[in-house]
């Protein structure tokens, strides 16, 4: 015996649009990486998929939002597991963590994106395409840390966190792509904790990074993430770097501490 959903003639219309619409993508992705963003059309695509230009314009309108719809599909947003009353510094462990969870998938899509990257930077159509859907989701994240944190617990105006966030997650992931060895997971936990403004004072010990003639002095704090030392620039309102200086070259200049 079989259920409805196992029988095509009774699948719902809705989900026959679905399937149409992920046969267009896997098609429109599969001339991407053969013929480039630039020489990829609309009725290859439907060529492609074994469809007629209706079906595919029946579900994007022009190219840009296809190519758009390829990036949301293959390149989709980073959904954290967080627990309901986390705290500010909980939500960005959890998005460190999931940022870590889709390396393995974005590591198959990462030549996509960043060749549809730069063709939108000279195509108008479909930067504007970009731009707009963009903006939707930062409307969208910004809402959300407003209502779900409070006012004092974030670090900046949630209109600009959503965009810090955003540009964080793409450059550590893009950047461990390219050189894993240098930027193993503790990166990705020692930005989003410093993000969030975590200073173990009572646990911290000094520790030094040598990197040519500069020598920076920073917290070792064992206890913001188990196992994991976190090391981030010392900053005022601990007892131990408050009142020194960050950075100190061999000519005895620096930077001092915030």
């Amino acid at each position: 015996m079989t259920s409805p959903s196992d029988n095509p003639r009774k699948r719902p219309k809705g989900d026959k649009r679905a399937r149409t619409r992920a046969k267009l993508l896997q098609a429109a992705r599969e001339l991407v990486q053969e013929k480039g963003y630039a020489h990829t059309t609309m009725e290859d695509v439907a060529r492609r998929a074994g469809m007629t230009s209706g079906a595919i314009y029946g579900n994007f309108k022009n190219r840009a939002e296809l190519f758009v719809a390829l990036g949301q599909t293959y390149w989709a947003p980073i959904k954290p597991e967080i627990d309901p009353g986390s705290t500010f510094a909980e939500t960005m462990r959890a998005l460190a963590a999931a940022t870590i969870a889709v390396i393995p998938e974005r590591r198959s899509a990462a030549a996509g994106r960043l060749t549809g990257m730069a063709y939108a930077v000279n195509n108008e159509e479909l930067r504007a395409q970009v731009r707009e859907v963009t903006a939707r989701s930062y409307e969208w994240g910004a809402a959300w840390l407003a209502s779900e944190r409070r006012g004092g617990e974030l670090p900046m105006p949630p209109d600009l966190l959503v965009r810090v966030i955003h540009a964080l997650t793409e450059g550590l992931v893009l950047q461990r792509l390219l050189t894993p060895e240098l930027v193993p997971d503790e990166v990705f936990y020692a930005a989003f904790a410093a993000l969030a403004g975590e200073c173990q004072t009572g646990n911290a010990v000094l520790g030094t990074h040598l990197k040519g003639n500069m020598r920076q002095t920073r917290h070792v704090c064992s206890e913001v993430i188990p196992g994991v030392p976190i090391h981030h620039p010392r900053r005022r309102g601990c007892g131990v770097c408050g009142p020194r200086r960050l950075m100190e070259s061999s000519s005895g200049r620096g930077q001092s501490g915030a």
